[in-house]
Parts: structure tokens; C-alpha cells; sequence
């Protein structure tokens, strides 16, 4: 079933279409409705409907203007108008806005299937464009550039000297020459088929068959098809399939680090949103932290590969920017041994099972090599400088966790056996990890609460946004939005709504004011859309509300 969003001003339209017609029928299913354009703008934010049914004339926002807005930040919803007039002027704008279907009032049941079965038509017709399994499979075996792939995964693993590597991109012509890069990596999240759960039997009726193939690399293709297009778009670089992941580099001749981790972000939200809307694939990409030269791509790799491993803790099929899950810039995993980075990575966002099973394969090798105690001894130290690099990254109270750095040295050195220094090293790695933990979940709270401090001390401000307290934060929105709804259980529009409200309850109570002079102390530019908000938030009109509260 698509989903569906139905807006329109009028009531008796409203219920009538909903009952007249067998939705479930033409495919479809009306996930809500709303009196206006201001109410659907909200809905379509956290419904992502795949159409939107709206008429043109309505209050506070019209219907054409929520379509300008839809086009401009849903670009893959598509609109359906409703309209009493039969105006050259509107039929034009429609036209402009790649509206769908134009539908003249007075209409009639049939009128709006015949149009429903139409977009459905369309729709269906792109999704399989996109799932065309034989085309996908010609085009992966005749348009894979091997040379090129293979160097430009070689720039992720290696540092090469900048002489070599614009020779090499000569060769293969390659434009690589730039003053800003980003590195992103996209990982595809294979489901369990077998699972019995409700949710889960769910879930297999709405996959793709290309999904259903269980075929990952004509999967990653299938992606690497949207994510080109995207990048090609705009202009941005490079995208090519590296060790079961897709990387992405995004190239600027300005240097201007942050304007292109605002673009590249931008462009991978829609990248994400078309493959979950095409392929019904669920992908998490990690983004590395801006560099300067094309020899330092190798640390953004790494970078994103670390934020990649914050999925554990941050969710899938989502963005993941290593400066917001790692507030600090580290680049000493960077220049460490394989081993190390994965011990201080499990330290960081694994579970204590995995912390023990890590440090066992670290000590299983000194077994394995027999080592002598000379290099038994430098190989543990190496171990635990590791850790306390990781304690005091994390800022941790290195006297309360382990007494010391000085005391733990003398401790493990004062071990009898291998297998005591084992399950004592397991030991002050699982409490750090689990202090790390904590701290991680305690700045969450701390982010929210500043969030709460700034939006109650800025309220009245009409022009108050989700950007401008990230900006006052100084985080990412899509980061602030996760963090903001999993610690309050509610989105920052209707918190901020819950705010004015309340103000306006107390002003109402308390003083003579008028209601437009309120709708201003409270934030509202439009005390017409004060009153509507504020009927539809209390239930009573804010006259009825003073009346009722007097008589109390």
C-alpha cells in the first residue's frame, strides 16, 4: 500500500472522500488528514507520505504553497490538486511544480479513483524501472570501471605521494583535484528473513524482489545506481563498491570544509530516502571528518568507518557524521596497529561480551607466537597505554577507575601468570567501557537540557527553529533530532508548541491581555494561527478558556 496524506479545509469533503472511497482498492491508504497547509507541512514531516491529496484553497497556507514546499523538500512525493477553479493561472503553476493530476471541484468518486489508479500507475512504473533485475546485471557486468575502483581504493588504504597520485589519475581520467574532501561509507543492513516476529512477516510482504534475491552485490549495484545519479547531480565526486560497502567522496575546489559536509549530508539524505523508496533497502552511512588533500583520504575512510560502528548505538538507516558521535577529534587510531584500533573501538561502542572476546584474541596471539617475556612484556604495555589513551579520551577519572596510571602499570607488571594478567586486563577494560557508556548517555541529557534551556529562554521568538538551536549547539539537525526525541519522547515542534501553549494558558489566566497580544509574547506572528493551534492543542478557543477559567 502507498501512503497517502488528504488535505482539505473543509470537513464534509474531507469525511466524505474517506468513506466514498475504497482506498485499500486502488493501492492506497489515507495515513491522515489536515485543514491546512501549515497542519500537512507538519504531518508530511513525520509521515513521509508517497502522495499528497490536496485542495488549493485553504487557510494559513494554500495548497499551492504547500506544494512549492513539498517539491522543494520531499522531491520524491507526489501531488494530486484539488481546485474549484479552472484558471490558466493555477493550471500553469501546477505545471511548474510537476503536480501530478489537476482535479476540478465539483468531482465525483469515480473522478478521484480514476486519478488515484493513475499515480499509482506511474509509480509503480519507476519502481520497476528501478527493480529491472536483468538490466541491473548487463549494466553491472559491461559498466564496472575496475582500474579506476581498484585506485581509488588503494587512496583509502595508503598514503601516496601526491605526484604519484595525479599521475595514476591522469591514467585512468580521473578529475580528483580539489581544496575540500569528505569520505562517506554506505553499508546495506541484511534482514533476517526467518524471523517470526508480527513486525517481522511485516516487513517480507514489502520487500523488493530485489531485496528478496539475497544477492548483495547486484544490491550494492542497485545502489550505486541512485547514489551516481545523486552525485553526478550535483557535482560532487565519486562513488564506487569497496569490500562489501559503497564509498563515496565527495570533492570541492572551495575551501570550505563545513560547506561541503552541509551539501554532502543533503545529498545522502535523499540518497537514503530514494533507496528506501525505490529498492526497499535499509543502508546506514558513516561520514568521515573533512580533509584538506587527497593523500589524507585514508584518514577520512577511517573515519567514516568509525562512525559506521556507531550504528550499534545510534540506529540504522541513518546518517552517521563521526563529529557528532565523537566530540573530540582523535587521530591516534589513525597511526596505530590493526589490533589496537579494534581493542580501543570495542572499548568505545562494544558490549562487555565483546570487550572480553577482544582482549582474548589479543592474548590468544601471545600464546599462539610463544613470545619471549621481553616481547610478552612490551606487547601488554602496548595494550594497556591503549587503554588509559582511550580513559583519558573519554575523560575519565583515571585515579577512581584504576588508581592510577602509574598504580595499574605496577599491578599488571606484579601478575604470576599470563592467564591472571588475562582476566585482569578483562576486567579494567569492561569497567572503562561501561564508564564510557555511561558518559556517552549522560552528554546526551546534557545536550537535551541545554536544547530545553535555550528553546524556553527563546520562545517567544517566532523565527525559533530546529537550525537555530542547533546552531546555538552547534550540531547537526538530524543528529538533534534523534538524540532530542529519544530522551523526551516527543519531536522539537510539539515541544516547543507544549511551551506556548502553556504560556498562553497562564497569560490568559492571569492578565487582560488580548488575544493577538498574546499569540506575540507566546510566538506567534499569525494570532489567527495562535487560535487555531491553541483550539486544537486545549479544545476550547483562548476566549472560551479565559471565560471558563474565571468562572473557576
Amino acid at each position: 500500500m502507498y501512503k497517502l496524506l488528504l488535505v482539505d479545509d473543509e470537513i464534509d469533503v474531507r469525511e466524505g472522500l474517506l468513506h466514498e472511497i475504497d482506498w485499500e482498492a486502488h493501492g492506497f491508504t489515507v495515513v491522515d488528514t489536515a485543514e491546512n497547509g501549515r497542519e500537512a507541512m507538519e504531518l508530511v514531516e513525520r509521515l513521509t507520505p508517497d502522495v499528497v491529496l490536496t485542495d488549493i484553497s485553504m487557510p494559513f497556507m494554500d495548497g499551492l504553497a504547500l506544494s512549492e514546499w513539498i517539491r522543494r523538500e520531499y522531491p520524491n512525493t507526489r501531488i494530486v490538486l484539488l481546485s474549484g477553479f479552472d484558471e490558466f493561472e493555477y493550471a500553469q503553476r501546477a505545471i511548474k511544480l510537476e503536480v501530478e493530476e489537476y482535479v476540478l471541484k465539483p468531482f465525483d468518486g469515480e473522478q478521484i479513483t480514476q486519478t488515484l489508479d493513475k499515480v499509482r500507475a506511474r509509480i509503480e512504473a519507476e519502481i520497476a524501472r528501478r527493480e529491472d533485475m536483468e538490466l541491473l546485471r548487463e549494466h553491472y557486468r559491461t559498466s564496472l570501471p575496475v582500474l579506476r575502483e581498484t585506485f581509488l581504493a588503494s587512496l583509502l588504504s595508503r598514503k601516496l605521494p601526491h605526484s604519484q597520485i595525479a599521475e595514476k589519475a591522469r591514467t585512468y581520467g580521473l578529475t580528483l583535484e580539489g581544496a575540500s574532501y569528505i569520505v562517506s561509507v554506505a553499508s546495506l543492513q541484511q534482514f533476517d528473513d526467518s524471523a517470526g516476529s508480527e513486525d517481522g512477516a511485516s516487513e517480507a510482504r514489502r520487500v523488493s524482489s530485489l531485496r528478496a534475491s539475497g544477492d548483495l552485490d547486484l544490491q550494492l549495484f542497485a545502489v550505486l545506481n541512485i547514489a551516481e545519479e545523486l552525485w553526478s547531480k550535483q557535482g560532487l565526486g565519486r562513488v564506487f563498491i569497496h569490500q562489501d560497502h559503497l564509498v563515496l567522496i565527495a570533492i570541492s575546489s572551495e575551501a570550505d570544509p563545513i560547506g561541503l559536509l552541509k551539501e554532502t549530508l543533503t545529498v545522502l539524505q535523499d540518497a537514503i530516502a530514494q533507496i528506501d523508496r525505490f529498492l526497499k533497502l535499509s543502508i546506514t552511512i558513516g561520514v568521515g571528518e573533512p580533509v584538506s588533500k587527497l593523500a589524507e583520504l585514508k584518514d577520512g575512510y577511517e573515519g567514516a568507518l568509525q562512525a559506521l560502528d556507531y550504528r550499534v548505538l545510534e540506529g540504522s538507516n541513518r546518517i552517521i557524521y563521526i563529529g557528532d558521535v565523537e566530540r573530540r577529534f582523535v587521530n591516534r587510531l589513525r597511526f596505530d596497529e590493526l589490533k589496537e584500533q579494534e581493542l580501543v573501538r570495542c572499548l568505545k561502542v562494544g558490549t562487555s561480551e565483546e570487550v572480553r572476546q577482544v582482549v582474548n584474541e589479543l592474548f590468544d596471539e601471545i600464546v599462539r607466537t610463544e613470545a619471549s617475556y621481553k616481547d610478552y612484556q612490551v606487547y601488554v604495555i602496548e595494550m594497556l597505554t591503549a587503554v588509559l589513551k582511550a580513559a583519558k579520551d573519554a575523560d575519565a577519572d583515571l585515579e577512581a577507575l584504576f588508581g592510577g596510571s602509574g598504580r595499574i602499570f605496577a599491578e599488571i607488571e606484579q601478575q604470576e601468570s599470563l592467564a591472571a594478567t588475562r582476566e585482569r586486563f578483562i576486567s579494567l577494560c569492561t569497567k572503562l567501557a561501561q564508564t564510557i557508556s555511561s558518559s556517552r548517555q549522560h552528554s546526551y541529557k546534557q545536550l537535551v537540557q541545554q536544547a530545553i534551556d535555550f528553546t524556553k529562554a527563546n520562545y517567544t521568538d517566532s523565527n525559533i527553529s530546529v537550525n537555530q538551536v542547533c546552531s546555538h549547539l552547534h550540531i547537526s539537525a538530524g543528529y538533534f533530532s534523534s538524540v532530542f526525541k529519544k530522551e523526551t519522547k516527543l519531536t522539537f515542534v510539539a515541544y516547543l508548541m507544549n511551551i506556548r501553549m502553556e504560556a498562553a494558558k497562564e497569560l490568559l489566566r492571569t492578565t487582560e491581555l488580548k488575544a493577538f497580544e498574546i499569540a506575540e509574547r507566546v510566538g506567534f506572528s499569525d494570532p489567527n494561527y495562535f487560535s487555531f493551534c491553541f483550539k486544537k492543542q486545549v479544545g476550547i478557543s483562548p476566549k472560551e478558556y479565559r471565560n471558563k477559567s474565571q468562572e473557576e
